[in-house]
């Protein structure tokens, strides 16, 4: 599966621009602000069916805009096959459309896994250095894309979850919510979260020895690296989790016990990595964990996915991009896309690699 050629009109800072792409690297150059990371974005959105880096879909439109439209080709695996067309049209006001091959779907969760895709930005530094919930997210963004069960789950879960939190909140703190509901809730919540638990727990257990594979070709063997799956599920039953926290959530009126709190936890040479590591090695880290998932999803979709990799050669010495693009020249990996400012520092990077590639030099008048 590769991409042939994208299309923007009116997304980001694009009015109307086509890329051509090689089914190898594609790699993106110029100075900040031109457009680079809105490229990936767009392909992640067609992927994904939201945008990566903008929390509503009114941002991911040219300001002043009237619509939005992102067209991509997709070649697909079938020897002689015609691509594949997936259409992105974004109206203010109106619902968003996604057509796959001139189909529009009626659920943007059935086009989640078609595209598997992985991106590696900056700020996923944040897996290692913020709270859980960005952990759970790539929990959750990696099993969405394998297993469409799992997506069908999670967004069971959090409606009923949401429902659970409005109820405990409903009367105020020193009135009672009413058991009967809350213990229909409690009862609703199970299913899923034992579902959900059970793929989380078995993905991170596959994850593990690919993590060390990858961590280690990377950094050249210089750390030990661990990684635990955190939840209170792994030794109680959902009955006794549950039950543990009620007085808890009727006094705070928040749901306290649930997957909802379930965490990673990062370990580099004994020690957790947020707090005793330097910033090439949660880098490091973090480009060996998503290496990891795009190897689960390659495995598991019988797919290559989309590799999208944003300004990844900041804070790694030159040894640890050497190792890393030894890694991405593997035919273990499919179609790669990458950006950057420096674009002799790119064309050097990828001359080494033994896959066709484009490097595109993105212009000021790209700016917003």
């Amino acid at each position: 599966m590769y991409i042939v050629e994208i299309q923007l009109i009116n997304y980001k800072n694009y009015s109307h621009k086509s890329f051509d792409c090689s089914n190898g690297i594609n790699c993106f150059v110029g100075l900040n602000g031109v457009g680079k990371t809105n490229v990936l974005d767009a392909i992640y959105y067609m992927c994904m069916t939201k945008s990566r880096f903008s929390s509503t879909d009114r941002n991911v439109m040219k300001r002043g805009a009237s619509f939005c439209r992102v067209v991509m080709q997709v070649q697909n695996e079938v020897e002689g096959s015609e691509p594949d067309q997936l259409v992105l049209k974004l109206i203010p006001g109106q619902r968003k459309e996604l057509e796959f091959n001139k189909e529009i779907y009626q659920k943007l969760a059935d086009h989640v896994g078609r595209f598997p895709v992985v991106l590696i930005a900056p700020d996923d530094t944040d897996l290692v250095r913020e709270g859980s919930e960005s952990r759970r997210k790539f929990l959750d963004n990696t099993l969405s894309q394998i297993d469409p069960l799992y997506l069908k789950h999670l967004l069971q879960y959090n409606r009923i979850l949401k429902q659970r939190s409005a109820l405990l909140k409903m009367d105020g703190p020193h009135l009672k919510p009413d058991d009967e509901l809350l213990k229909a809730y409690d009862d609703q919540l199970e299913q899923p979260a034992i579902y959900i638990h059970e793929q989380r727990r078995e993905f991170v257990e596959k994850l593990i020895p690919l993590f060390h594979k990858y961590y280690g070709s990377i950094s050249g063997e210089r750390e030990r690296v661990e990684i635990r799956y955190k939840s209170k599920l792994n030794e109680l039953s959902w009955e006794e989790y549950i039950s543990q926290y009620k007085l808890q959530d009727i006094h705070s009126q928040r749901c306290n016990a649930g997957i909802h709190k379930d965490d990673l936890v990062f370990i580099m040479d004994d020690e957790r990595v947020k707090q005793f590591s330097s910033q090439g090695q949660r880098k490091s880290f973090v480009l060996a964990l998503k290496l990891s998932q795009y190897e689960q999803l390659r495995v598991s979709r019988a797919i290559k996915p989309l590799l999208l990799l944003d300004d990844i050669f900041d804070k790694l010495d030159r040894k640890r991009v050497q190792n890393l693009m030894e890694l991405l020249g593997r035919q273990d990996f499919g179609q790669i896309f990458i950006t950057d400012t420096d674009a002799e520092r790119m064309k050097l990077v990828v001359s080494g690699v033994d896959k066709p590639h484009k490097v595109f030099e993105l212009e000021a008048e790209e700016e917003l």
